[in-house]
């Protein structure tokens, strides 16, 4: 895998050889943080975050010893998919992908937060990051 510049947002994760269907492709690693120091980072105004709840209790700072998977950018309609196992993020293959290609996964942002303008290009595109129903 490579990290190089994406059409869809800055920075995007690329598949160096080609990945069979259901396979663990990657973990999302960090630090470890309560929800209240969540709360605390979000409301620090930083321009990027990469935050990724594991619970109602622990989230996942990949921007503090992430394993790159931070960059993995959002598409509707995505060639990962994820999984949460005692505590840790996966992302697993949905289907086979090929070398060179870039390894995407929906965030399913909430519907009832702020809107993100999606521009991940697929034709299944929802137009938001969001969950519309």
């Amino acid at each position: 895998m490579s990290v190089r510049q994406s059409a869809i947002h800055r920075y995007g994760v690329y598949a160096g050889e080609r990945i069979p269907a259901r396979r663990k492709v990657i973990e999302y690693t960090g630090e470890r943080i309560s929800r209240r120091e969540t709360r605390r980072r979000c409301d620090a105004e930083i321009d990027l975050n990469y935050l990724f709840t594991v619970d109602n209790y622990w989230t996942i700072d990949g921007s503090k010893g992430g394993s790159g998977a931070e960059y993995i950018n959002h598409c509707c309609d995505p060639n990962l998919l994820t999984s949460i196992v005692k505590g840790h993020i996966l992302y697993m293959s949905k289907r086979v992908i090929e070398a060179g290609e870039e390894l995407t996964v929906d965030y399913h942002f909430p519907k009832n937060v702020e809107k993100v303008v999606c521009k991940c290009g697929s034709a299944k595109c929802r137009g938001t990051i969001n969950l519309l129903k």
